[in-house]
């Protein structure tokens, strides 16, 4: 569970750490490094600029990669239930006919659980331990010195509330990340759609463990389970949503003829949703990780387009890869390691991150002979050459205790080389 405790009391616990950390931003990287640490005796101070479960929520579909982080944290037994097994994937015609379905949790099931579960049972499921955080504060300044890193914490409003020494400070604030200036951090190379969807909740109708997807001419239309219910994504170009929701809706329901009541109470459920969270498809990716004043985690290194469905996934694994390695650190050998983590940890996320934007090439389209197309690619691809690049990262992921371990055996060769 999530505590709201003043700055004092976590800068207190931490006064004597081997480690002094703060970790700015309670999303899903945020709190999975802040939980993976105090797994390890750590004490991070953890801020976010936000009031706890300000955020509407959404679903997410989570592969086999996040896995070892729940059994590391001990909560894997509590994340199975809160989510729902993802079994079937459906896939649908520009008109709404099914063009195939596959038997996703077979192919998954040789990796670990894929499943689906909405953002704040996520969240609760990594604060399950406890979590101490302190809300309604952010960071207006980072300096390095020969001592850390010296942050300027402030309010959201602009008052001044502190000035700390850290050892190491991570941005983890999002896609929108204000760190990456004050880190210095390269300018962060973005992909603009042009396209946008709202989300909302439905009530689950028939197969939970069923997701399905119809890719449109000018449209998008997702449906996924979650607990009990079903979270419901429709996009499309950003001039057409800012006709409003029951004018677009009525656009969709004209082009798909051959829905079924599912499908048809996912689009009742975004018609009728008084005010859904609106999400801009835009992603964005940072060059370099680690800055000489602290580093960038989870969306704010890189965050994804929801083509894929990895982008949580791939923000959970990094905060996981970079708590097991920072186990190994003191502050001496934190330069080595953080390196490390980032030599190893970003290709995987690039990969991941390209994979995403070569989907979005296919599915943010307006034109009937780009869908007609398409439609014939999903009936000849199978799901496991559709998931190979994904498939790939499952298997290939390093030890993060094996790369730590070399990093330091490294660190330890003399300086001089021929």
């Amino acid at each position: 569970m999530i505590h709201d405790v003043p700055l004092d009391t976590q800068l207190a616990d931490q006064a004597e750490d081997r480690l002094r950390v703060l970790v700015v931003g309670a999303g899903i990287a945020g709190l999975t490094i802040a939980q993976m640490l105090r797994r390890d005796g750590l004490h991070p101070v953890l801020i976010d600029r936000s009031p706890i479960q300000e955020h509407p929520g959404y679903m997410l579909a989570l592969m086999p990669a996040v896995d070892q982080a729940f059994e590391d944290l001990g909560v894997r037994a509590q994340y199975r239930a809160a989510g729902v097994p993802l079994t079937r994937f459906r896939f649908r015609s520009h008109r709404g006919a099914v063009l195939r379905t596959d038997d996703v949790g077979e192919l998954m099931r040789v990796h670990g659980d894929y499943q689906g579960i909405s953002r704040g049972a996520l969240m609760d499921v990594l604060a399950a331990p406890g979590c101490p955080m302190t809300t309604g504060l952010t960071v207006a300044a980072v300096a390095r010195t020969a001592t850390g890193s010296r942050v300027e914490l402030v309010t959201r409003d602009g008052e001044a509330v502190a000035q700390e020494t850290f050892d190491l400070v991570i941005g983890a604030d999002g896609i929108g990340s204000r760190m990456r200036g004050l880190l210095d951090a390269p300018q962060a190379q973005t992909l603009r759609t042009g396209w946008s969807g709202w989300v909302a909740w439905a009530p689950l109708h028939g197969d939970p463990g069923l997701a399905e997807e119809t890719w449109g001419d000018g449209f998008f239309l997702g449906a996924y389970p979650v607990r009990d219910r079903l979270g419901v994504f429709l996009g499309g170009p950003d001039a057409d949503l800012d006709r409003g929701r029951e004018e677009f809706c009525r656009t969709v329901r004209a082009r798909l003829p051959r829905i079924d009541a599912r499908l048809t109470g996912a689009l009742d459920a975004i018609a009728a949703q008084e005010d859904p969270y609106r999400w801009r498809l835009d992603d964005a990716r940072c060059p370099r990780w680690v800055m000489p004043a602290g580093i960038l985690l989870g969306d704010a290194a890189a965050g994804f387009l929801p083509t894929a469905g990895i982008g949580a996934g791939m923000a959970l694994e990094s905060a996981w890869m970079l708590g097991r390695i920072l186990a190994h650190a003191d502050r001496e050998e934190l330069p080595a390691l953080l390196e490390a983590w980032e030599a190893v940890q970003r290709p995987r996320v690039e990969a991941a991150h390209r994979n995403s934007r070569s989907l979005a090439r296919l599915m943010f389209r307006r034109s009937r002979l780009v869908a007609l197309a398409r439609e014939e690619i999903t009936r000849r691809l199978s799901m496991r050459a559709a998931l190979g690049p994904i498939l790939g990262l499952l298997e290939s992921r390093p030890d993060p205790d094996e790369v730590a371990r070399a990093a330091l055996a490294r660190r330890d060769l003399p300086a001089a080389r021929p």
